[in-house]
Formats: C-alpha cells, structure tokens, sequence
C-alpha cells in the first residue's frame, strides 16, 4: 500500500473511531446526581441541598407483579445492606425534626417490616443518654401486638414485683380514694327490743333509748362514730318467733289484721341534724355521727315496752 493510498483512507478511519466512542459513552450506564455530577461507585459523592428523588412505577399495570423502587444488597458474610445517618433533633416530624428513616405508606397496608431469615434475634433498639426516662419507641395504636412480652414494670421483671411487694416499707393497697378496708364496708348493729345493742360491726353506741316523758319517747339515737353526711342508712325490724306480742295461745295465732304483732310493724331511719329536715331531741345526739330509729306498729302509733321488736340499721359508705 502507498503512501497515497494510505492518506485516502485516514479520514474514514478516524470517523469509525469516533463514532465508536460516542456510541461507547451512549450506551454506558450511569446516574446523575441532584447536583448535576454523575454518582461515582466506591467514592464519596458531593453533597446536595435538594432532595435526591427517584421515583419508579414497577407493577403499576393490572396483574403485574409488584416490585420495589431500589433495593440495596451487601453480597459479604459481614452484613451490611444500607446505612442512614442524620442529625435530627428532638421532637420528630410534628417539630419538623426529621428522622433518619422514615417509611410512610399512604394506602392501608404495611409501612414496614423486618424479616431475621434465620437469626435467633430480630434486632435491637438501643438509646442513648437520658437515664431511666429512655423509651424504646411510642405509639399511639391500643390494640394488642401480637407476640410481643413485656416483661418488666417501672424496670422490674415478674419475680422482682412479686419480690418488691413482698418486702416494700410502707406499701399499702389497703385504700381506696382515700378510704381504708373499715371505711368502705358497710356497718351494722343490732338493737333488741329494750333498746341495747344486741350485736354490730363495731363503733357505736346507744345515745337515748325511747327516753320516757319527751316528745321522742317511741325512738333510739344511736352514736355511729363517724361522720354520716355522705352515708346511707337501713334499718329492717328483725325476726322474733319466741315471743309472744299478740296474747294468743301460740306465737303468730293470733287472727285478725296486725293482730300477730310479732310479725308486723313499721320502722324508719334518718341521721340528725339535717338542717331543715331533722332535729334530734337528746343533747348526745346533736351532731352529725347520730342517727335516730323511730320503730312503729302498722298503725302507725308508738310501741310500747310490749309491742317493741328488734331491728338492724346499716350504714353503708
């Protein structure tokens, strides 16, 4: 070949070259960072001040399968699929701190899920600073989370409560607003039909028992020991099939209406001194921890040492 000829075709040549190159860089992959540069493997890329978005469609068509928008593998046994770093400050998105990740589904499945494949243990949630108030997470869901065992209390597991309760100084459950076991059950007495305390609960005692030649000759004041403002009071007229009140030959024989005494009468209750509403007559029963008994036959008139029964008041907290 000459030298002319060689000449002839050099131009031809350098063209092929060319366009090889172009198309080279054509068809080569690469990305393009939001600053403009393209994404460098195995090197630190610039730094952006706009979001770097990248947005993908994968399973938008009817049956499709879906897929995701990235995905991040590590191919060595030492782990190491994606790290995210930030320097968010407290208070979350709601004080436009944001987080580091932050997974937000806008339709109703799942926003998240973490799959061990074969570890015994799912992962670890650790927290910095902050002492005994460090929270693994908050959320505002109720319902129960499946598999999930909160062994501790206030930092304490089953056997350290048990433990606790057992030997804490100045534990009490013994109180119920305010109220002790004595002070929310209810209390009774039992008055025979002389006007003595048969039996109670405990705290009270008889004030005037059908004090003769007053006003208030047919009632029983009765001191309760404690305030009864807020109380309620019962008083029942109790059984008594062994004495005989109506003079016939058996107890209960007796024929005719409210002829069996012993079986019949009325009987009402009140605390005293509810102004406007209840006087009580003897001085010891002026205050507010008394209550007065007014025992009646079924006519409505005063018993008599002969036609008195027993009866049960109840106080209730």
């Amino acid at each position: 070949m000459d030298r002319s000829s060689f000449r002839h075709r050099a131009p031809r040549t350098r063209s092929v070259v060319l366009a090889s190159a172009v198309l080279a860089v054509g068809i080569s992959p690469f990305a393009v960072a939001a600053t403009g540069d393209a994404l460098r493997e195995g090197v630190r890329n610039g730094t952006t001040n706009r979001e770097t978005e990248i947005v993908a469609n994968i399973g938008a068509g009817s049956g499709a399968k879906g897929g995701y928008a990235t995905r991040q593998s590590n191919l060595s046994t030492s782990g190491g699929g994606a790290v995210y770093g930030c320097r968010s400050g407290a208070g979350g998105t709601p004080a436009n701190q944001l987080p580091c990740i932050r997974a937000n589904n806008l339709a109703a499945g799942r926003a998240f899920e973490f799959n061990a494949q074969n570890g015994l243990l799912g992962g670890s949630i650790t927290v910095g600073n902050g002492g005994d108030s460090r929270k693994p997470f908050t959320t505002n869901a109720t319902g129960v989370a499946d598999g999930l065992n909160a062994d501790r209390v206030d930092g304490l597991d089953a056997a350290q409560v048990v433990a606790s309760a057992r030997t804490k100084a100045n534990l009490d459950a013994d109180t119920v607003d305010g109220f002790d076991a004595t002070q929310l059950r209810s209390r009774w007495v039992l008055v025979n039909a002389a006007g003595q305390i048969e039996a109670q609960s405990g705290g009270f005692s008889i004030v005037a028992a059908y004090p003769q030649g007053t006003a208030a000759a047919g009632n029983v004041y009765i001191q309760s020991g404690d305030d009864l403002t807020d109380n309620g009071i019962q008083a029942t007229i109790a059984l008594q099939n062994q004495v005989n009140q109506g003079g016939g030959t058996a107890t209960g024989t007796d024929e005719g209406a409210d002829e069996n005494l012993e079986f019949s009468g009325e009987i009402t209750a009140t605390r005293c001194q509810i102004p406007g509403v209840v006087e009580c007559g003897p001085a010891g029963a002026k205050n507010l921890s008394s209550f007065v008994v007014s025992p009646r036959n079924s006519d409505g008139t005063a018993t008599t040492p002969d036609t008195r029964k027993r009866f049960y008041v109840s106080i209730t907290e």
